[in-house]
């Protein structure tokens, strides 16, 4: 007789770990209490450089293995040398991230498989409220358009429902308090 449990797995999600997550922050919600960090370096032009690595989670700190370093810099257009992704395309990159990972691991939880996941997203900015030219038009995007394709047995409104519970699509729509502070060195 073989008493060997089998991990259950959905999604490249294990069940069985998720559902011992859930159940231990029901029980102690500051479990679920998570600070990401990061640090970042001017280098030249619209060149800079932002490296992530430690973060506090489920009660303690914790160390990466490497850091993470990411690269920022523009198109030639915008006066950069084109050897990284802009900072706007990060934020529809993290953008797609969180949401396809909230895609996934929510169909998990429920128990829907999903087979493949595609996504296409567009961000309108109109440089004129950066550069200061015009009040009228906002610094950030004016507009993000997403389009999913997913290959699941779920109906388009439990796909709606499980993307609609990604942290970024939340920070991306709903006002967050942002206090910046600056050190004259």
């Amino acid at each position: 007789m073989n008493t060997e449990t089998q991990t259950q797995m959905i999604n490249g999600v294990n069940l069985d770990q998720l559902q011992e997550n859930m159940d231990a922050i029901q029980q102690q919600p500051s479990l679920a209490e998570f600070q990401f960090r990061s640090k970042g370096r001017w280098l030249d032009g619209s060149h800079n450089r932002t490296v992530i690595d430690g973060y506090y989670g489920v009660g303690q700190e914790h160390s990466r293995q490497e850091p993470f370093v990411l690269d920022k810099d523009e198109p030639p257009v915008l006066l950069g040398k084109d050897i990284a992704a802009n900072p706007m395309e990060y934020v529809l990159a993290a953008l797609t991230g969180c949401m396809t990972t909230s895609l996934v691991y929510q169909a998990a939880a429920h128990g829907v498989e999903v087979e493949a996941i595609e996504t296409e997203m567009e961000g309108d900015l109109d440089l004129r409220g950066f550069l200061g030219l015009s009040q009228d038009v906002r610094k950030g995007f004016e507009g993000v358009r997403v389009k999913f394709k997913v290959k699941s047995d779920a109906d388009e409104a439990q796909i709606q429902q499980f993307l609609s519970m990604s942290p970024v699509l939340d920070i991306m729509t709903n006002p967050v308090p942002v206090s910046v502070e600056v050190e004259k060195v």
